[in-house]
């Protein structure tokens, strides 16, 4: 099998409109089924660190960016994860949502193919179907990829499958603005313990595997481990590891917004600045690229 990464796309954490019982029953909404990227979240669960900071939270499975951008937006889950470029999507329809911490410094979305079938590259795509989720951020970016590389949009036929076919999930997560104003303590809480979460994984991965297998059933650890290797290396650049984990760059964020107003258009254009924020991360966390295998 080949892979082909699509550039240019930052990816962040994210929260939805409407109110919220601060410090009380909490709903963060995945993008897709469980996997190794979101033990962090189960480990400190686990660990009882929301619980401690009066976050009771639960953990709901997704059903791909595009809808939990949507739940996110509309006020049907207090945090979200979602590809960067498919909430921006989002909030250029309206969805109330803010960047406040980006997991994955490089982007994960991948496609991926068979020699056997003749495909070389992204020009071969043409007359092939791909299958993915029906809410999938690749699919929700597909008419910018195609326009960058070459080929028609309309040139290959998409095919649903469910996210535990899928082979790469990509993440990130962000907040909603009326959420922020409203319980700015909270969401402080809840970005800070999940930045530790994620750096004590990347430290030792173990128990965070445990308190992930322990919950979700039908995972084999060994590919869980691998899927761990391959995202402390999507976390790690320049910024994650001198600014903060989770640290989204304002030209990165520029960049990424006339990406996707360029192919995809923006509904209702707004000023990129409003669409993120760094200023609940903790600086004193930060990823550590000498756990990554070169």
């Amino acid at each position: 099998m080949k892979s082909l990464r699509i550039a240019g796309l930052a990816l962040a954490l994210a929260v939805p409109a409407g109110p919220s019982h601060a410090a009380e029953s909490v709903n963060l909404i995945l993008n897709w089924t469980p996997t190794a990227d979101h033990s962090p979240f189960y480990y400190a669960k686990a660990q009882g660190w929301y619980e401690k900071a009066g976050i009771d939270l639960t953990i709901e499975t997704g059903k791909g960016s595009g809808v939990s951008s949507l739940k996110v937006g509309s006020g049907g889950s207090a945090f979200g994860i979602a590809d960067l470029a498919t909430m921006l999507v989002a909030r250029s329809k309206g969805a109330d949502v803010v960047a406040l911490m980006s997991i994955y410094a490089n982007t994960g979305q991948t496609f991926y193919w068979l020699k056997s079938y003749g495909v070389n590259g992204a020009k071969d795509f043409s007359g092939h179907k791909i299958g993915n989720p029906p809410g999938d951020a690749s699919r929700v970016m597909w008419p910018a990829f195609a326009k960058a590389a070459g080929i028609a949009p309309d040139s290959v036929n998409f095919v649903n499958v469910g996210p535990t076919a899928k082979i790469a999930a990509l993440k990130s997560h962000t907040v909603d603005g009326a959420f922020l104003e409203k319980n700015p303590k909270l969401a402080e809480d809840f970005v800070r313990i999940s930045q530790k979460a994620f750096a004590t994984c990347v430290a030792d991965v173990t128990p965070c595997l445990k308190a992930l297998l322990d919950q979700v059933s039908g995972l084999d650890k060994e590919n869980q481990e691998r899927q761990w290797e391959r995202i402390k290396f999507l976390m790690t650049d320049d910024f994650t590891t001198t600014k903060a984990l989770g640290w989204i760059d304002a030209e990165r964020m520029k960049k990424d917004y006339e990406l996707v107003q360029t192919y995809l258009g923006m509904e209702k254009p707004f000023a990129v600045e409003t669409a993120f924020s760094t200023k609940l991360l903790d600086p004193a966390v930060k990823m550590d690229a000498s756990k990554v295998k070169k």
